[in-house]
């Protein structure tokens, strides 16, 4: 799976303290709702807000913390 990254997504998960390897595994295990351009991956206490590119390539907008 590869990555990229918006400048904001990138801010997000150093602010939020997300790892690669995280964000990987939300979009991979998370669960997942259609949003207007892309989808949203829930996972643990975090969400990741994606767009699919290629087959292994996504876009990752942002990443959230749940309240």
């Amino acid at each position: 799976m590869i990555l990229k990254l918006t400048r904001h997504a990138k801010e997000q998960m150093i602010n939020r303290g997300l790892t690669t390897e995280q964000i990987k595994r939300a979009i991979s295990m998370g669960a997942t709702t259609k949003q207007t351009d892309g989808y949203e991956s829930h996972y643990t206490y975090y969400s990741v807000c994606w767009k699919k590119l290629d087959a292994h390539v996504y876009k990752v907008k942002t990443v959230k913390i749940k309240d």
